[in-house]
């Protein structure tokens, strides 16, 4: 009998966030799911048959202080924002960096098998754009993180779903996107429109089942 792998998900209530939620609900490897939150999540949002799901509503400017959570197989790191909803360039770093390299570090102490997060298409620590320096920035600090020898960046271009935010420049784009798809390949193909569930699967494929000889 294969052996079961526990995960932990930040960001589940987000776009990419819940369809990983959702996916690793239905997968078979997994038995427990635990999912780090702000406020309780509806009772709605997720089918849970197997009574696989943890919610556990946390303070995350005291994110430290969670370590013991991160005792899993797996972390899906699915965090991140927008400078218009972070309201400042520090408000958005606190999430878009700082998080998600605490839940590295914290995800490194307790040993897990594999670590995967969103980063952007684009993403440079020597770009002039803000959002792509420290989405850069961020895969230089954890790429390079000592003892945490499995952790992956999933590089989406712009996502489609529906989101309970109002994001304009995404609502655009989406509206675009079965005109432009078709126009985007060779080098334009890594910035062509995805699916949210496509990246949700990508990230799930690159974490390593040891029971797997990943």
């Amino acid at each position: 009998m294969s052996k079961k792998n526990s995960a932990i998900v930040l960001g589940a209530t987000g776009l990419v966030g819940q369809k990983v939620v959702s996916l690793l609900l239905k997968d078979s490897r997994y038995d427990a799911v635990t999912v780090l939150v702000r406020r309780p999540l509806s009772a709605s949002m997720f089918s849970d048959p197997e009574n696989k799901l943890n919610p556990v509503v946390i303070d995350f400017d005291q994110f430290q202080d969670y370590q013991g959570y991160f005792s899993v197989n797996h972390v899906y790191c699915c965090l991140g924002t927008t400078l218009k909803q972070a309201g400042s360039k520090s408000a958005f770093r606190k999430i878009d960096f700082e998080y998600v390299h605490i839940a590295a570090q914290l995800a490194r102490a307790q040993r897990v098998d594999s670590f995967v997060w969103i980063s952007a298409v684009g993403a440079d620590a020597t770009s002039s754009s803000f959002y792509l320096r420290v989405k850069g920035e961020l895969e230089n600090a954890i790429m390079r993180m000592p003892q945490l020898d499995h952790a992956s960046a999933v590089r989406p271009s712009l996502l489609l779903g529906d989101r309970k935010d109002s994001r304009p420049m995404e609502s655009v784009g989406q509206a675009l996107a079965p005109v432009l798809k078709p126009l985007m390949v060779g080098p334009l193909k890594k910035y062509k429109p995805v699916e949210a569930v496509e990246v949700a699967r990508k990230m799930v494929s690159l974490q390593r089942f040891v029971d797997e000889g990943g």
